[in-house]
């Protein structure tokens, strides 16, 4: 009797645990095959048949339809360059270069993949639209309240996150450090 309830016991455990770890892979996604450069992360083999089961559950899960390799890539943000989670109801600028690229666009979130409320109805820029400064660098603040040049209205939502998509670039699985791909910084200049 004791046998059997150990087994039965030792069954249940691992029937949680791997119900529990297939959850939040699936939720969360794993560092498989991921590209960081600064606060970015890229999968850049979500777009391909190389893609590794833990990212393809997540792909599924969110409806997301990835970047192909030979179209681009798309890099994400939840937090600025010294880690902290970017917060809706601070100024974050968004500022330097992108990797060579015919065309980006670099879009808000709120944290379940959706597009942040806003009334001006502005989601993001693009590489076209972008005020740029002489040395073809751009800065863009994203915050709560209207700011002068390039601004990206939060709505105020607590937590978001950034959207970097690259298309027609050299950037991709080759691609390790900030050297093969100069990414924009992100920092947090104004929390209440």
């Amino acid at each position: 009797m004791r046998l059997i309830f150990i087994t039965l016991l030792a069954l249940a455990l691992a029937t949680v645990v791997g119900l529990g770890s297939t959850y939040m892979t699936a939720t969360r996604g794993t560092d498989l095959g991921t590209l960081t450069i600064g606060a970015w992360t890229a999968r850049p083999k979500s777009g391909t048949a190389d893609v590794d089961p833990y990212s393809r559950a997540l792909i599924a899960r969110s409806g997301e339809l990835p970047i192909g390799t030979g179209d681009g890539i798309a890099f994400s943000a939840t937090t600025d360059d010294k880690k902290k989670p970017l917060d809706g109801r601070c100024d974050v600028v968004v500022s330097g270069v992108t990797p060579a690229a015919r065309f980006w666009t670099l879009t808000l979130f709120d944290r379940k993949g959706h597009l942040v409320a806003n009334s001006l109805q502005r989601y993001g820029f693009t590489s076209q639209e972008i005020v740029r400064g002489s040395d073809g660098a751009f800065e863009i603040r994203v915050a709560a309240r209207s700011r002068a040049g390039n601004w990206l209205p939060t709505g105020g939502i607590e937590r978001y996150a950034l959207m970097l998509r690259l298309y027609d670039t050299p950037v991709g699985v080759a691609t390790r450090t900030q050297r093969d791909a100069p990414m924009p910084s992100i920092a947090t200049v104004n929390c209440p």
